[in-house]
C-alpha cells in the first residue's frame, strides 16, 4: 500500500481500503503499552477509557495479569480500547495535526474516514467498527462493549459451554451434526474452518461426530462459554436494554454487519444486528467477500493479534492485510515505500 497521499479525503482516485478489528482472544499481555508511551492520541484513549471503566484498563493491558486480561468480563474492553487507541494514532498520523478537539482528543465523525472506506469487525470487532465508522461515540461503545462482556460472562457462569473449531469438514456436514445433537454453527470464519458453540458435552460428542465424519481436526477452544449459541439468550435481552440508551448514527463509511453480511447503514437495523449476534452466527468469510466485491482488496488489522489477517489470506490469497499494533507500524504506512 502507498503512502499517506493515497488515502486522503476526496481522493476519488485512491485504492480503497477496508478496516478491521479483532474479536476476542486477540489480547495479550503488553498490548498498547509502546502506544500509549510515545503517541498522545492513543494516551488520550486509554487513560479516558480508564474514567468510564472504573479501573485500571491500562495496567490490565500492559501488565496483566494474564488470566485475568483473558476473561471475558475484561478481554472485551481491553480489545476495544487497544483497538480504538491504535486507530487514533493512525488518523492522527495521517491526518498530520491533533485529531478531535481539546477535552476530547479522539477523531471526530468528520475524520472517521480518514483511515479507509470501510469498517467491520469479527464479533466483538462489531462495535468496535461501528465507533471507527463514526455511527457510535466512543464513550457508548466503550460503555456498551463493558456491559456485554460483563453479560456474556454471567451468562457463561449459568451453564458450561464449550466452542470447538471443525476443521476441513463442509458446513453443511457440520450444520446437519449440530441440529442432530444441539449445538450450533457459531462462526463461518474461512473455507474449511466452522466454529460450533453449545452445552460442554453435546459440543464434545459434535467434534467427535465430525471427526467420525471425515474432519480432519477438532480443535477446543480457549474460550469460557459458549458464545454465538442459544446459551447467550440471557444475556440477549439485558444487552437490548443497555442499547436503548445508546445513539447510533449512520455511519460515515460503508459498514458490514456479522450477522448478514451485508453492508448496512440503517441505526435500527444495526442495533438489531448487534443484539441478535449474541446467539447467532458470524458471517465472516462472507463478509469479507463482500466487502472485495464493493472493490476493497486492501486492508488494515487494527489492534491487538494478527488473526484476521491469516483468515483473510485464507479466503482470498489476493487480498492485502496490513496489521498495526505499534508506532512504527502506523509510521512505515502513513510514509509508505517511496520514503
Amino acid at each position: 500500500m502507498g503512502g499517506v497521499g493515497d488515502k486522503m479525503v476526496g481522493d476519488t482516485g485512491r485504492r480503497k481500503t477496508g478496516l478491521l478489528f479483532p474479536g476476542q482472544g486477540s489480547q495479550s499481555v503488553g498490548m498498547g503499552k509502546e502506544l500509549y508511551e510515545n503517541q498522545p492520541a492513543a494516551r488520550w484513549v486509554y487513560d479516558k477509557a480508564e474514567e468510564i471503566l472504573g479501573f485500571d484498563i491500562k495496567k490490565l493491558c500492559f501488565e496483566g495479569p494474564e488470566d485475568e486480561l483473558n476473561t471475558t468480563l475484561y478481554s472485551q474492553p481491553a480489545i476495544f480500547v487497544t483497538s480504538i487507541a491504535t486507530l487514533n494514532a493512525l488518523i492522527e498520523r495521517i491526518k498530520g495535526s491533533p485529531v478531535g478537539q481539546e477535552g476530547c482528543e479522539i477523531f471526530s465523525r468528520e475524520e472517521a474516514a480518514i483511515a479507509g472506506d470501510l469498517a467491520m469487525g469479527l464479533s466483538l470487532g462489531e462495535p468496535t467498527s461501528l465507533v471507527a465508522s463514526g455511527a457510535m461515540k466512543f464513550d457508548d461503545g466503550l460503555r456498551f462493549v463493558q456491559h456485554r462482556g460483563r453479560l456474556m460472562d454471567e451468562a457463561s457462569k449459568k451453564e458450561e459451554g464449550k466452542m470447538a473449531s471443525i476443521i476441513g469438514l463442509e458446513p453443511g456436514k457440520v450444520e446437519e451434526i449440530c441440529n442432530g445433537v444441539g449445538c450450533q454453527v457459531a462462526n463461518l470464519n474461512c473455507p474449511g474452518q466452522v466454529v460450533i458453540s453449545g452445552p460442554a458435552t453435546i459440543v464434545e460428542l459434535a467434534s467427535d461426530l465430525a471427526s467420525n465424519a471425515g474432519a480432519r481436526r477438532t480443535i477446543m477452544l480457549k474460550v469460557s462459554g459458549a458464545f454465538h449459541s442459544d446459551l447467550m439468550l440471557p444475556a440477549k435481552e439485558k444487552l437490548r436494554s443497555v442499547l436503548e440508551d445508546i445513539e447510533i448514527r449512520e455511519p460515515a463509511v460503508d459498514f458490514i454487519s456479522n450477522i448478514d453480511a451485508e453492508v448496512t447503514l440503517d441505526p435500527g437495523k444495526i442495533k438489531e444486528n448487534l443484539v441478535n449476534q449474541l446467539n447467532n452466527r458470524t458471517l465472516w468469510e462472507a463478509s469479507v467477500r463482500k466487502a472485495s466485491e464493493n472493490g476493497i482488496r486492501e486492508y488494515l488489522e487494527i489492534g491487538p493479534g494478527n488473526v484476521l489477517k491469516g483468515l483473510l489470506k485464507k479466503i482470498d490469497t489476493g487480498l492485502k492485510v496490513t496489521t498495526l499494533h505499534t508506532s512504527e507500524d502506523i509510521n512505515s504506512f502513513v510514509r509508505g515505500p517511496e520514503e
